[in-house]
């Protein structure tokens, strides 16, 4: 089980208002922590799939090398290659 996170913000002026338009009646949340973790939330969300664009765009980049620019190896080459990592 995670462990939980306490955290304290002071917001002023022009972010306190947006943050007081955003919950209540007239908000989408109930109150500020809600909004706070939702936009945690999107945060971590954002930062999964630019990961995963990474990730992608390395492997069409992988994939689109022509076949003379990959070699063949076999089980006695990867043994050896990584063996020699340690």
């Amino acid at each position: 089980m995670s462990k939980m996170t306490t955290l304290n913000v002071r917001i002023g002026g022009a972010l306190s208002d947006f943050v007081a338009g955003a919950i209540g009646e007239t908000g989408d949340y109930d109150n500020a922590s809600e909004y706070v973790r939702d936009l945690i939330r999107q945060d971590k969300a954002k930062t999964e799939h630019r990961a995963f664009e990474a990730k992608r765009a390395a492997l069409q980049q992988a994939f689109a090398l022509p076949d003379n620019a990959y070699t063949s190896v076999n089980l006695n080459d990867v043994i050896a290659r990584n063996l020699s990592k340690r």
